[in-house]
């Protein structure tokens, strides 16, 4: 299985165009952050977790060439409104995308979308199959998904987990029932936004914590502020199997 970082960023605290600060100024392309998401290609499938509002963007510099199904972790813009943006691949593929969500995120892209589902169904609309998940385990081709409870403040939301390979965004609390299902998997993604306390967010210091906790083989930050400073400096500090994300990592998992 093969996973590329499509973005690693946020919108949270992200600065005016004229910003001047480090992270904006700098010369890493590990600093350069588009909204976090994340591209799964299985034996069989290609699989986007979240499509944000650089979603076209982001699959035209990964040189994504399928798409069967996107997942959804929650219904905040940053993970959604990139939706539209399936066209292409509904043209190319001459296939409908495959939508995975809860019942209330599909009740918000409805709304978000609502010429999508219209009853009046005009050329060239993007063509989805809706699939509702809740806890349970489903499949997307020959793959399971483990659907992962998350609380975002006072939002359930979702994580996935994928043979040995977790992906958690947006956490800011995550229950024991949720750990257990995670333990020792070979490699987690989380959330870790800024050094400062967020009401809805992992910390970097929680965020070390939590993968401490699951004792992952590697962990790997994601949602990352510019507020966190650079990326070459925040790694130097992390524990040796804790590193940070950056757009168009890519990594093997079994």
């Amino acid at each position: 299985m093969k996973i590329t970082f499509l973005g690693t960023g946020t919108s949270q605290g992200i600065p005016v165009i004229t910003c001047s600060c480090i992270v904006c100024t700098s010369a890493d392309h590990r600093d350069k952050r588009l909204r976090v998401s994340v591209l799964v290609e299985t034996d069989d499938k290609t699989i986007v977790i979240d499509s944000g509002p650089d979603f076209r963007y982001q699959m035209l510099r990964a040189e994504v060439k399928n798409l069967d199904a996107i997942l959804y972790t929650h219904e905040h813009k940053d993970h959604v409104a990139g939706l539209d943006d399936i066209r292409p691949f509904n043209y190319l593929l001459r296939k409908n995308i495959a939508i995975y969500a809860t019942e209330r995120v599909q009740h918000a892209l409805k709304k978000e979308f609502s010429y999508i589902f219209a009853e009046a169904h005009y050329p060239g609309l993007p063509q989805i199959d809706m699939h509702t998940i809740a806890t349970d385990v489903f499949n997307i081709g020959e793959t399971a998904i483990v659907p992962l409870d998350i609380m975002h403040y006072k939002l359930p939301i979702l994580g996935f987990k994928i043979n040995d390979f977790v992906y958690i965004t947006d956490a800011k609390t995550v229950s024991e029932e949720t750990v257990a299902k995670i333990r020792r998997t070979k490699i987690l993604v989380v959330n870790a936004l800024q050094r400062e306390n967020h009401i809805s967010h992992f910390t970097l210091d929680e965020a070390i914590a939590f993968a401490e906790l699951v004792g992952a083989e590697t962990t790997y930050f994601t949602h990352i502020s510019h507020n966190m400073g650079l990326h070459e400096v925040v790694e130097r500090d992390l524990p040796n199997n804790i590193k940070m994300a950056y757009d168009g990592l890519t990594l093997f998992c079994k």
